[in-house]
Protein backbone atom coordinates (compact mmCIF):
# COMPACT_ATOMS: atom_id res chain seq x y z
CA UNK A 1 0.00 0.00 0.00
CA UNK A 2 1.06 3.48 -0.85
CA UNK A 3 1.25 6.06 2.49
CA UNK A 4 0.80 9.70 2.45
CA UNK A 5 -1.61 12.01 0.61
CA UNK A 6 -2.09 11.86 -2.74
CA UNK A 7 -2.74 14.52 -5.44
CA UNK A 8 -4.89 14.18 -8.60
CA UNK A 9 -2.93 15.67 -11.61
CA UNK A 10 -5.09 15.09 -14.22
CA UNK A 11 -8.70 14.65 -15.07
CA UNK A 12 -9.60 13.14 -18.52
CA UNK A 13 -13.82 12.76 -19.73
CA UNK A 14 -14.73 11.52 -23.05
CA UNK A 15 -17.96 10.69 -24.69
CA UNK A 16 -17.87 7.73 -26.58
CA UNK A 17 -20.83 6.10 -28.85
CA UNK A 18 -21.94 2.37 -28.12
CA UNK A 19 -24.47 0.39 -30.43
CA UNK A 20 -26.80 -1.90 -28.62
CA UNK A 21 -27.22 -5.42 -29.55
CA UNK A 22 -31.24 -4.75 -29.63
CA UNK A 23 -33.48 -1.86 -29.40
CA UNK A 24 -34.24 -2.16 -25.83
CA UNK A 25 -37.58 0.08 -24.81
CA UNK A 26 -38.71 0.71 -21.26
CA UNK A 27 -42.33 2.64 -20.46
CA UNK A 28 -40.42 5.88 -20.87
CA UNK A 29 -39.25 5.34 -24.46
CA UNK A 30 -36.46 3.09 -25.69
CA UNK A 31 -32.72 3.15 -27.07
CA UNK A 32 -30.45 0.85 -29.10
CA UNK A 33 -27.27 3.78 -28.74
CA UNK A 34 -26.05 4.70 -25.70
CA UNK A 35 -23.68 7.92 -25.30
CA UNK A 36 -21.12 6.66 -22.65
CA UNK A 37 -19.37 8.90 -20.46
CA UNK A 38 -16.14 8.26 -19.11
CA UNK A 39 -13.78 9.25 -16.37
CA UNK A 40 -10.09 8.85 -15.69
CA UNK A 41 -8.04 10.29 -12.70
CA UNK A 42 -4.46 10.03 -12.65
CA UNK A 43 -2.47 10.27 -9.29
CA UNK A 44 0.25 8.85 -8.30
CA UNK A 45 1.19 6.81 -11.06
CA UNK A 46 -1.94 5.30 -11.52
CA UNK A 47 -4.77 5.80 -13.21
CA UNK A 48 -8.50 5.54 -11.99
CA UNK A 49 -11.85 4.93 -14.59
CA UNK A 50 -15.12 5.47 -13.93
CA UNK A 51 -18.31 5.77 -15.93
CA UNK A 52 -21.14 7.82 -15.25
CA UNK A 53 -24.74 6.06 -15.73
CA UNK A 54 -26.77 9.07 -16.99
CA UNK A 55 -29.10 8.41 -19.94
CA UNK A 56 -29.63 10.34 -23.38
CA UNK A 57 -33.06 11.77 -22.35
CA UNK A 58 -34.22 12.89 -18.77
CA UNK A 59 -37.32 9.77 -18.87
CA UNK A 60 -35.67 7.79 -16.14
CA UNK A 61 -33.99 11.18 -14.29
CA UNK A 62 -33.92 14.42 -14.52
CA UNK A 63 -29.89 13.90 -15.43
CA UNK A 64 -28.71 13.28 -18.61
CA UNK A 65 -25.62 12.79 -21.01
CA UNK A 66 -25.15 16.36 -21.33
CA UNK A 67 -26.54 18.30 -17.80
CA UNK A 68 -23.74 15.43 -16.87
CA UNK A 69 -20.88 16.66 -19.09
CA UNK A 70 -22.02 20.42 -18.42
CA UNK A 71 -21.82 20.12 -14.72
CA UNK A 72 -18.31 17.79 -14.77
CA UNK A 73 -16.87 20.38 -16.93
CA UNK A 74 -17.94 23.68 -15.45
CA UNK A 75 -18.03 22.41 -11.54
CA UNK A 76 -16.57 19.60 -10.85
CA UNK A 77 -13.55 18.36 -12.51
CA UNK A 78 -11.79 22.25 -12.41
CA UNK A 79 -12.14 21.59 -8.85
CA UNK A 80 -10.66 18.04 -8.63
CA UNK A 81 -7.46 19.08 -10.29
CA UNK A 82 -5.21 19.56 -7.60
CA UNK A 83 -6.61 18.39 -4.84
CA UNK A 84 -5.16 16.51 -2.34
CA UNK A 85 -6.44 13.75 0.10
CA UNK A 86 -5.21 11.12 2.24
CA UNK A 87 -7.80 8.31 1.00
CA UNK A 88 -9.10 8.32 -2.75
CA UNK A 89 -12.31 7.63 -1.44
CA UNK A 90 -12.24 11.36 -0.04
CA UNK A 91 -12.51 13.07 -3.08
CA UNK A 92 -15.73 15.23 -3.05
CA UNK A 93 -15.41 18.31 -4.79
CA UNK A 94 -18.01 21.21 -4.95
CA UNK A 95 -19.46 20.24 -1.04
CA UNK A 96 -22.23 23.20 -2.32
CA UNK A 97 -23.39 21.77 -5.35
CA UNK A 98 -27.05 20.48 -5.07
CA UNK A 99 -28.49 17.20 -6.61
CA UNK A 100 -26.97 15.58 -9.99
CA UNK A 101 -25.79 12.61 -8.19
CA UNK A 102 -24.99 10.66 -11.34
CA UNK A 103 -22.33 13.32 -12.24
CA UNK A 104 -20.84 13.36 -8.07
CA UNK A 105 -20.78 9.76 -8.58
CA UNK A 106 -18.81 9.54 -11.86
CA UNK A 107 -15.58 11.01 -9.40
CA UNK A 108 -16.34 9.05 -6.71
CA UNK A 109 -16.48 5.99 -8.15
CA UNK A 110 -13.50 6.50 -9.77
CA UNK A 111 -11.96 7.44 -6.52
CA UNK A 112 -12.36 4.03 -5.08
CA UNK A 113 -11.11 2.66 -8.12
CA UNK A 114 -7.76 4.91 -7.37
CA UNK A 115 -7.56 3.67 -3.41
CA UNK A 116 -8.37 0.22 -4.63
CA UNK A 117 -5.15 0.34 -6.93
CA UNK A 118 -2.81 2.36 -4.43
CA UNK A 119 -3.67 0.21 -1.93
CA UNK A 120 -3.22 -3.38 -4.34
CA UNK A 121 -6.64 -4.45 -3.61
CA UNK A 122 -9.35 -5.39 -5.73
CA UNK A 123 -12.98 -2.88 -5.24
CA UNK A 124 -14.18 -5.87 -3.52
CA UNK A 125 -11.71 -6.34 -1.28
CA UNK A 126 -11.57 -2.31 -0.33
CA UNK A 127 -15.59 -2.90 -0.11
CA UNK A 128 -15.27 -5.62 2.55
CA UNK A 129 -16.64 -7.88 0.59
CA UNK A 130 -16.47 -11.51 0.75
CA UNK A 131 -18.51 -13.43 -2.24
CA UNK A 132 -16.06 -14.68 -4.71
CA UNK A 133 -19.50 -14.94 -7.51
CA UNK A 134 -22.61 -12.93 -7.60
CA UNK A 135 -25.80 -14.34 -8.75
CA UNK A 136 -26.95 -12.75 -11.77
CA UNK A 137 -30.57 -11.55 -13.44
CA UNK A 138 -31.28 -10.52 -16.97
CA UNK A 139 -33.64 -7.40 -18.09
CA UNK A 140 -36.02 -7.80 -20.56
CA UNK A 141 -37.07 -5.02 -22.72
CA UNK A 142 -41.18 -4.20 -23.80
CA UNK A 143 -41.77 -6.73 -25.92
CA UNK A 144 -44.80 -5.99 -29.00
CA UNK A 145 -46.41 -9.79 -29.15
CA UNK A 146 -46.57 -12.18 -25.86
CA UNK A 147 -45.21 -14.89 -28.58
CA UNK A 148 -41.99 -12.89 -28.53
CA UNK A 149 -41.52 -12.40 -24.91
CA UNK A 150 -41.81 -15.97 -24.14
CA UNK A 151 -38.89 -16.66 -26.17
CA UNK A 152 -36.89 -14.50 -24.92
CA UNK A 153 -37.75 -15.73 -21.15
CA UNK A 154 -37.05 -19.22 -22.22
CA UNK A 155 -34.04 -18.33 -23.96
CA UNK A 156 -32.17 -16.60 -20.81
CA UNK A 157 -33.91 -19.32 -18.40
CA UNK A 158 -31.73 -22.15 -20.48
CA UNK A 159 -29.02 -20.01 -20.36
CA UNK A 160 -29.02 -20.11 -16.59
CA UNK A 161 -30.26 -16.49 -15.68
CA UNK A 162 -31.54 -16.53 -11.66
CA UNK A 163 -34.08 -13.59 -12.07
CA UNK A 164 -35.76 -12.57 -15.09
CA UNK A 165 -37.42 -8.83 -14.90
CA UNK A 166 -39.62 -7.64 -17.49
CA UNK A 167 -40.54 -4.25 -18.42
CA UNK A 168 -43.91 -3.30 -18.42
CA UNK A 169 -46.44 -0.59 -19.40
CA UNK A 170 -49.96 0.52 -19.33
CA UNK A 171 -51.27 -2.08 -22.07
CA UNK A 172 -48.27 -4.42 -21.79
CA UNK A 173 -48.93 -5.59 -18.38
CA UNK A 174 -51.03 -8.17 -16.28
CA UNK A 175 -52.05 -10.36 -19.29
CA UNK A 176 -48.99 -10.32 -20.81
CA UNK A 177 -47.19 -11.56 -17.10
CA UNK A 178 -49.85 -14.08 -16.79
CA UNK A 179 -49.31 -15.47 -20.09
CA UNK A 180 -45.57 -15.92 -19.02
CA UNK A 181 -46.17 -16.88 -15.81
CA UNK A 182 -48.47 -20.19 -17.31
CA UNK A 183 -45.85 -20.69 -19.65
CA UNK A 184 -43.13 -20.95 -16.81
CA UNK A 185 -44.88 -21.75 -13.37
CA UNK A 186 -41.87 -21.84 -11.09
CA UNK A 187 -39.63 -19.31 -12.73
CA UNK A 188 -38.01 -16.43 -10.91
CA UNK A 189 -39.99 -13.54 -12.83
CA UNK A 190 -40.24 -9.94 -11.89
CA UNK A 191 -42.12 -6.57 -13.89
CA UNK A 192 -40.21 -2.65 -13.76
CA UNK A 193 -42.91 -0.18 -14.62
CA UNK A 194 -40.29 2.64 -14.41
CA UNK A 195 -43.37 4.58 -13.49
CA UNK A 196 -45.51 4.40 -15.10
CA UNK A 197 -48.50 3.81 -12.98
CA UNK A 198 -50.54 6.17 -10.94
CA UNK A 199 -52.60 5.15 -7.67
CA UNK A 200 -55.67 7.20 -8.52
CA UNK A 201 -56.01 5.43 -11.82
CA UNK A 202 -54.36 1.70 -12.09
CA UNK A 203 -54.94 0.30 -8.67
CA UNK A 204 -57.16 -2.30 -10.23
CA UNK A 205 -54.73 -3.32 -12.78
CA UNK A 206 -51.44 -3.22 -10.29
CA UNK A 207 -54.33 -5.71 -7.74
CA UNK A 208 -54.37 -8.08 -10.91
CA UNK A 209 -50.67 -8.74 -10.93
CA UNK A 210 -50.87 -10.28 -7.58
CA UNK A 211 -51.90 -13.22 -9.67
CA UNK A 212 -48.82 -13.34 -11.34
CA UNK A 213 -47.14 -15.03 -8.28
CA UNK A 214 -43.72 -12.32 -9.29
CA UNK A 215 -40.91 -11.82 -7.02
CA UNK A 216 -41.67 -7.87 -7.35
CA UNK A 217 -42.86 -5.10 -8.91
CA UNK A 218 -40.38 -2.43 -9.14
CA UNK A 219 -41.37 1.49 -9.36
CA UNK A 220 -44.91 1.42 -9.81
CA UNK A 221 -45.66 4.88 -9.42
CA UNK A 222 -44.22 8.52 -9.83
CA UNK A 223 -40.09 8.63 -9.29
CA UNK A 224 -40.66 11.10 -6.27
CA UNK A 225 -44.08 9.94 -4.62
CA UNK A 226 -43.10 7.74 -1.41
CA UNK A 227 -46.43 8.29 -0.18
CA UNK A 228 -48.24 6.71 -2.40
CA UNK A 229 -46.11 3.67 -3.03
CA UNK A 230 -46.61 3.04 0.62
CA UNK A 231 -50.35 3.21 0.22
CA UNK A 232 -50.17 0.83 -2.62
CA UNK A 233 -48.23 -1.46 -0.51
CA UNK A 234 -50.83 -1.84 1.68
CA UNK A 235 -52.82 -2.79 -1.28
CA UNK A 236 -50.98 -5.72 -3.02
CA UNK A 237 -49.08 -8.66 -1.75
CA UNK A 238 -46.48 -8.59 -4.31
CA UNK A 239 -43.75 -6.51 -2.76
CA UNK A 240 -43.03 -3.16 -3.85
CA UNK A 241 -39.27 -2.11 -4.98
CA UNK A 242 -38.13 1.21 -5.11
CA UNK A 243 -35.73 2.02 -7.60
CA UNK A 244 -35.92 5.78 -9.27
CA UNK A 245 -37.30 7.00 -5.62
CA UNK A 246 -34.10 5.92 -3.94
CA UNK A 247 -31.15 8.77 -4.80
CA UNK A 248 -29.77 9.03 -1.64
CA UNK A 249 -29.89 7.14 2.28
CA UNK A 250 -31.98 9.58 3.43
CA UNK A 251 -34.71 8.18 0.58
CA UNK A 252 -33.84 5.14 2.29
CA UNK A 253 -34.56 5.84 5.04
CA UNK A 254 -38.04 8.04 4.42
CA UNK A 255 -39.08 5.01 2.24
CA UNK A 256 -38.63 2.57 5.61
CA UNK A 257 -39.78 4.92 7.88
CA UNK A 258 -43.15 4.96 5.30
CA UNK A 259 -43.56 1.75 4.26
CA UNK A 260 -43.20 2.30 1.01
CA UNK A 261 -42.39 -1.21 -0.40
CA UNK A 262 -40.23 -3.79 1.42
CA UNK A 263 -37.15 -4.21 -1.70
CA UNK A 264 -34.41 -1.51 -2.82
CA UNK A 265 -33.09 -2.00 -6.04
CA UNK A 266 -29.31 -0.28 -5.10
CA UNK A 267 -27.50 1.89 -8.24
CA UNK A 268 -24.26 2.96 -7.35
CA UNK A 269 -24.51 5.50 -9.92
CA UNK A 270 -27.76 6.84 -9.32
CA UNK A 271 -27.75 6.96 -5.56
CA UNK A 272 -23.95 9.18 -5.89
CA UNK A 273 -21.79 6.67 -5.78
CA UNK A 274 -20.21 3.51 -2.90
CA UNK A 275 -20.27 5.34 -0.42
CA UNK A 276 -24.30 6.16 -0.18
CA UNK A 277 -24.55 2.83 -2.06
CA UNK A 278 -22.77 1.46 1.25
CA UNK A 279 -25.55 3.23 3.79
CA UNK A 280 -28.63 2.62 1.67
CA UNK A 281 -27.28 -1.56 1.83
CA UNK A 282 -26.61 -1.27 6.01
CA UNK A 283 -29.81 0.59 6.28
CA UNK A 284 -31.86 -2.17 4.77
CA UNK A 285 -29.83 -5.09 6.16
CA UNK A 286 -30.57 -3.58 9.50
CA UNK A 287 -34.42 -3.56 8.70
CA UNK A 288 -34.57 -6.69 7.22
CA UNK A 289 -35.37 -5.42 3.91
CA UNK A 290 -33.52 -7.01 0.89
CA UNK A 291 -31.48 -5.21 -1.65
CA UNK A 292 -29.79 -5.97 -5.51
CA UNK A 293 -27.82 -4.24 -8.17
CA UNK A 294 -29.64 -2.92 -10.78
CA UNK A 295 -27.92 -1.83 -14.25
CA UNK A 296 -28.45 1.20 -16.63
CA UNK A 297 -27.01 -0.27 -19.83
CA UNK A 298 -23.66 0.41 -18.75
CA UNK A 299 -20.62 -0.47 -20.33
CA UNK A 300 -17.71 -3.01 -18.93
CA UNK A 301 -16.11 -0.16 -16.79
CA UNK A 302 -19.60 0.93 -15.20
CA UNK A 303 -20.56 -3.10 -14.54
CA UNK A 304 -17.04 -4.07 -12.85
CA UNK A 305 -18.53 -1.16 -9.78
CA UNK A 306 -21.77 -3.39 -9.81
CA UNK A 307 -20.85 -6.49 -9.30
CA UNK A 308 -18.35 -5.75 -6.86
CA UNK A 309 -20.96 -3.93 -4.96
CA UNK A 310 -23.47 -6.95 -5.46
CA UNK A 311 -20.91 -9.00 -4.11
CA UNK A 312 -22.02 -7.46 0.06
CA UNK A 313 -24.02 -9.64 1.92
CA UNK A 314 -27.28 -7.67 1.99
CA UNK A 315 -27.56 -8.11 -1.54
CA UNK A 316 -29.56 -11.20 -1.95
CA UNK A 317 -32.14 -11.05 -4.84
CA UNK A 318 -29.89 -11.47 -8.10
CA UNK A 319 -28.77 -8.16 -9.71
CA UNK A 320 -29.10 -6.93 -13.46
CA UNK A 321 -25.55 -7.26 -14.33
CA UNK A 322 -25.69 -9.79 -17.40
CA UNK A 323 -23.12 -11.03 -19.80
CA UNK A 324 -20.80 -7.82 -21.82
CA UNK A 325 -22.85 -10.01 -24.97
CA UNK A 326 -25.75 -9.55 -23.56
CA UNK A 327 -26.23 -5.50 -24.67
CA UNK A 328 -22.47 -5.80 -26.34
CA UNK A 329 -21.63 -7.35 -29.64
CA UNK A 330 -17.80 -5.75 -28.63
CA UNK A 331 -17.15 -4.17 -24.87
CA UNK A 332 -14.39 -1.80 -24.21
CA UNK A 333 -12.64 -3.69 -21.37
CA UNK A 334 -10.42 -6.64 -21.02
CA UNK A 335 -12.18 -9.70 -20.19
CA UNK A 336 -15.99 -9.05 -20.78
CA UNK A 337 -18.11 -10.06 -18.25
CA UNK A 338 -19.37 -13.85 -18.89
CA UNK A 339 -21.76 -15.46 -16.58
CA UNK A 340 -20.86 -18.94 -15.59
CA UNK A 341 -23.44 -21.44 -13.75
CA UNK A 342 -25.96 -18.74 -13.19
CA UNK A 343 -23.35 -16.20 -11.50
CA UNK A 344 -20.96 -13.54 -12.09
CA UNK A 345 -17.13 -13.95 -11.31
CA UNK A 346 -16.25 -11.38 -9.13
CA UNK A 347 -12.71 -9.54 -10.69
CA UNK A 348 -10.05 -10.19 -8.18
CA UNK A 349 -7.46 -7.64 -10.03
CA UNK A 350 -6.47 -4.47 -8.79
CA UNK A 351 -9.50 -1.79 -8.08
CA UNK A 352 -11.89 -2.77 -11.07
CA UNK A 353 -9.87 -5.82 -12.09
CA UNK A 354 -10.63 -5.17 -15.66
CA UNK A 355 -8.62 -3.69 -18.74
CA UNK A 356 -10.16 -0.83 -20.77
CA UNK A 357 -9.65 -1.17 -24.15
CA UNK A 358 -7.97 2.07 -24.68
CA UNK A 359 -7.33 1.53 -28.11
CA UNK A 360 -10.58 1.35 -29.06
CA UNK A 361 -11.93 4.05 -26.43
CA UNK A 362 -9.52 6.57 -27.81
CA UNK A 363 -10.61 5.01 -31.71
CA UNK A 364 -14.62 6.08 -30.85
CA UNK A 365 -14.10 9.56 -28.59
CA UNK A 366 -16.45 12.06 -29.95
CA UNK A 367 -15.44 14.67 -28.13
CA UNK A 368 -13.07 15.15 -24.78
CA UNK A 369 -12.02 17.61 -22.30
CA UNK A 370 -8.97 17.20 -20.12
CA UNK A 371 -7.68 18.81 -16.73
CA UNK A 372 -4.70 19.57 -15.60
CA UNK A 373 -2.56 21.64 -12.86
Amino acid sequence: MRNGRVRIERVVVREIPLELREFFEISSGGTQARRVVLLTLEADGITAWSECVTGETPGYSYETTDTAWHVLTKWLLPALVGAEVEDGRELHPVPWLRGHPMARAAIEMAGWDLEAKRRGQSLRQLLGATRGAVPVGVSIGIQPRNEDLIARVEGYLDEGYRKIKIKIKPGRDAEMLGAVRNRFPDAPLMADANSAYTLAHDLPRLRAMDSCNLMMIEQPLAHEDLLDHSALQREIRTAVCLDESIRSVEDARLAHHLGSGRIINIKPGRVGGFASAIAIHDLCVAAGWPVWCGGMLESGIGRAFNVALAALPGFTIPGDISDSRRYWARDIVWPEFKMKDGTMPVPDGPGIGVAPDIERIEALTVRKAVFEG
